[in-house]
């Protein structure tokens, strides 16, 4: 075992014992990754299905998610392929309208950059969702999601800006055709060239 996978595993461990967000939450923090993993996803949070089973991305999202990216389930779950490390670890809640709250902004301040520097192999970051581009990208970032996604190829070859996999996205998917056609047909390619072993 190198000194930077058990530098990882340290700070997996303490995130999964991290309950900064108890006064507000139930946590589970819930965070995937080995230190020789190419390919980093960084979502939004926990959903109610993800916090029950501990293991991201196991609802619907996941599965749309998946066929973006043209992997399988067993090549999703591979640490040593990809590691999942998204802005809060620990399921926020569910707001006025039964939609998942924000994450818990508290979270990645406290955690994104130590995992930043410890997760040096990674050649692309997929940052899904609002909350993952502004964080990551800054001032970089483009003022509408949409917009974002639509100029990936600034953020590239390091990040690749999506919107998330949800069902509430459909109509966002059917008025953007541009994004399967564009930025999945490159993201498939990718993501094959990266995993292959």
């Amino acid at each position: 075992m190198t000194e930077s996978s058990e530098s990882l595993e340290a700070l997996l461990a303490r995130i999964r014992a991290c309950r900064v967000c108890a006064d507000r939450l139930d946590p589970r923090p819930v965070v995937r990754g080995a230190a020789r993993a190419k390919v980093r996803i960084i979502g939004q949070a926990p959903g109610t299905r993800v916090h029950a089973s501990g293991m991201p991305f196991t609802d619907p999202s996941g599965d749309r998610l998946r066929d973006w990216l043209g992997v399988d389930e067993e090549t999703f779950y591979d640490e040593s392929r990809i590691a999942i490390t998204p802005m809060g670890f620990c399921f926020p809640g569910l707001d006025a309208k039964g939609g998942d709250r924000p994450p818990d902004r508290r979270c990645a301040p406290l955690w994104q950059g130590e995992l930043d520097a410890r997760l040096d192999a990674v050649d692309l970051t997929l940052l899904v969702g609002r909350h993952a581009q502004q964080f990551h990208l800054g001032k970089r970032a483009r003022p509408t999601l949409t917009e974002t996604v639509r100029n990936w190829a600034e953020y590239a070859p390091d990040f690749v800006p999506l919107p998330h996999p949800s069902w509430r996205n459909n109509t966002w998917l059917k008025k953007h055709p541009w994004f399967e056609a564009e930025v999945l047909f490159m993201l498939r390619r990718r993501m094959k060239k990266l995993l292959q072993t």
